[in-house]
């Protein structure tokens, strides 16, 4: 294609549950345009879009990656994203920049649990969605099985275009209902533009018409005229079929049901033409909601030919401590070159553009412009982040950014080396900028260094970039609890220090009466010295004294809170007494008080609201009431789930995440938030008093 024309480009995301086969059909796709010379395998480490290190130790994906292809004067520009719970997010974002989606299901296994959520996220962009049903060739595949469970999850509008042919070992080819033709495949993965096409064999020509009567109903729909047509009995012909079909696909009436395999390279090439001739091209779908910086206000951002200014969404940013950020960003109008000046609105910055590159999985190729429909890679963008918008700073405009959950699992984090604290600081950093749903911050309570993320996969994955990249060998454990003290009685404690060894002594003398308050006042001074017993200028060291004793309370040496203390009677010396020796007096009156005033552990309590299908519900509750929760109550969420409210000791669930997966089969979901602070049971303050002595024993 010598000019670029925005019809002819097809901008989408590959999307499914984990190991259903998305990466070998990146793969076989990109083969069967001849942009690359073999066909690369996921066991082998040896494809394009799966090549991070950590992907190929694992196998599986764990970013998002472009690639690119072009295919009969056609442009594809794709987004292979990650299947698995953990690294889910970084789909969404990628679902947030594309035109359309392809859903790959496998055949043997159905449909999935993150088959349900790239659907949702699909349904948030109002993407059309296209179903490929993969790994045909495997045994125990099953179309029939796969469609319906995607019409019992999706609705009845997923509707098959083709069929295969044979089965397992001896998956041929498929039908093309819309063609009413059979196309058979060698099955030698490398060969390619080998396919027969044929009639419909006699055995499955009534299944095959059976299937494109009810294809041509659901498309029908669509067109009023047509559907008139259709219900008097004329047949349609395979214009107004066609037709009616890309209208069902772009409106979001029809979501087509293709299959195949990638590994064998069966139906791959049917699925190319298939995306080309019923995706949307990027000005189809119609106006998309951002910010008017001028106005202030949200307007519609027409997709429109190239002489539009340029506007353009950051959707993931890659940190390399050798050469800087590379983001990735998807144009929606006009278009940008290389070395011109590019502003980002998010943070009111401007940049000089050097390269632009296409990416081909890791590899890079300049190129001069891109324009609308484009998904490209800038390097070295300064204060670029993921959600950003870039655009012509006399038509400053912003994109919506999309909403990332909270990080539901955490790690403390600390390097391995006392001398490696500045690496991980800059670790740190870098990870914050290209990770949108990680958080990093020093826990106040347990001077802890905490990592929260998606899951305890997505935390492992970003612990070992920040050693491999930045050089920073990292220990992790689960976080401490941030226990606290405090006391359940009032009591009246003297706080005397006198030091005498030669010259000017030490002498400071208080009476401090101490009572409880309710949970979360905090900490209250009180002065009520009548006269001057003491001084005016030693009162508030006394309250120093009792502060700075109150942070190593009497029991385990945690935080003591929420109490009331009342100055009320003393003495002092005309030479001896100072600022300091009344602070330890108020120092020692606290500790004398609080071993006596019934003190107690309390811990924090989390609110938990766990969202889960309704055959969950007494696993969950079970599970809860187990872990010392309290239900609080239930309310009906979408799609006949249930959200459970609960309270839980933070000691709890640190590793919730990892227990709710494995109740719900990965279908639940939570959120939490601090509550407040509760009495620790006995038997298990006990236990966390004799373990705190015990440190305090070793440290020693």
């Amino acid at each position: 294609m010598t000019k670029y024309d925005a019809n002819c480009v097809r901008t989408f995301a590959i999307v499914g549950h984990g190991d259903s086969g998305k990466t070998s059909l990146t793969e076989a796709m990109l083969y069967d345009a001849n942009m690359i010379t073999r066909l690369g395998k996921i066991e082998q480490g040896n494809t394009v879009a799966d090549y991070d290190p950590k992907e190929i130790k694992r196998g599986i994906t764990i970013n998002s990656s472009l690639a690119f292809l072009h295919w009969k004067d056609f442009i594809f520009n794709i987004i292979d994203t990650p299947g698995y719970l953990d690294f889910i997010i970084d789909t969404k974002s990628s679902l947030s920049v594309v035109d359309s989606a392809l859903i790959v299901v496998c055949g043997v296994s159905g449909v999935e649990v993150q088959t349900e959520k790239v659907w949702d996220y699909a349904d948030e962009f109002q993407l059309p969605r296209v179903f490929f049903i993969n790994k045909m060739d495997r045994e125990r595949s099953d179309f029939d099985r796969a469609s319906k469970m995607i019409k019992e999850n999706f609705g009845q509008n997923a509707v098959p275009v083709q069929l295969p042919i044979g089965s397992e070992e001896n998956f041929k080819g498929v039908i093309d209902l819309v063609k009413m033709k059979a196309y058979y495949f060698s099955g030698v993965p490398e060969e390619k533009n080998k396919y027969e096409e044929k009639d419909i064999p006699p055995d499955i020509l009534p299944k095959a018409k059976e299937y494109r009567q009810k294809m041509i109903e659901a498309v029908a729909e669509f067109d009023d005229e047509v559907l008139m047509k259709y219900l008097d009995g004329t047949e349609l012909t395979q214009e107004e079929i066609c037709a009616c079909l890309k209208g069902g696909v772009i409106n979001r009436k029809v979501f087509p049901l293709l299959c195949g395999s990638a590994t064998k390279n069966i139906g791959i090439e049917l699925l190319v033409d298939f995306i080309k001739d019923y995706f949307p091209n990027p000005m189809e779908l119609g106006d998309v909601i951002v910010k008017d910086l001028k106005e202030q206000k949200e307007v519609n951002l027409k997709r429109s030919a190239s002489d539009s200014p340029f506007s353009a969404k950051v959707f993931k940013t890659v940190a390399d401590p050798y050469v800087g950020n590379l983001t990735y960003f998807r144009v929606y109008s006009g278009e940008l070159s290389s070395d011109a000046n590019v502003y980002n609105s998010s943070r009111d910055t401007e940049n000089k553009v050097g390269k632009i590159y296409q990416m081909q999985g890791k590899e890079q190729s300049a190129i001069s412009k891109i324009s609308i429909g484009g998904i490209g890679a800038i390097a070295k963008l300064k204060k670029t982040n993921t959600g950003d918008t870039l655009c012509d700073k006399e038509n400053p405009l912003e994109f919506m950014r999309i909403e990332y959950p909270e990080p539901i699992m955490k790690f403390a984090i600390s390097p391995k080396s006392k001398g490696d604290e500045d690496k991980l600081s800059i670790a740190i950093n870098r990870i914050l900028e290209e990770e949108p749903t990680i958080k990093i911050y020093r826990d106040e309570d347990t001077g802890e260094t905490i990592i929260a993320g998606m899951g305890e996969s997505h935390l492992d994955v970003v612990i070992e970039t920040m050693e491999t990249k930045f050089g920073v060998e990292i220990e992790k454990s689960l976080p401490k609890v941030g226990y606290k003290e405090t006391i359940r009685k009032k009591i009246q404690a003297e706080g005397k220090y006198k030091k005498q060894s030669g010259g000017r002594g030490q002498y400071g003398h208080c009476f401090v009466e101490f009572e409880p308050q309710s949970r979360g006042k905090g900490f209250e001074f009180e002065d009520k010295i009548v006269g001057g017993v003491i001084p005016k200028q030693y009162r508030p060291a006394v309250e120093k004294g009792i502060i700075e004793a109150m942070t190593k309370g009497v029991l385990a040496g945690y935080p003591t809170v929420d109490i009331k203390a009342i100055l009320y009677d003393g003495s002092y010396h005309t030479v001896d007494s100072s600022e300091m020796a009344f602070k330890v007096a108020g120092s020692l009156a606290f500790k004398k008080a609080a071993m006596l005033a019934d003190p107690v552990l309390l811990e924090p309590i989390y609110e938990l609201a766990v969202t889960v299908p309704k055959e969950y519900m007494g696993d969950i509750i079970g599970d809860l009431n187990s872990k010392r929760g309290k239900i609080m109550g239930m309310d009906e969420a979408e799609k006949g789930r249930q959200i459970i409210k609960a309270q839980v000791p933070q000691s709890e669930i640190f590793r919730y995440s990892i227990d709710l997966r494995s109740i719900t089969q990965g279908r639940g979901m939570f959120t939490m938030k601090f509550s407040h602070y509760e009495d620790v049971p006995p038997q298990i303050a006990q236990e966390i008093i004799e373990k705190a002595k015990k440190e305090t024993e070793l440290e020693s």
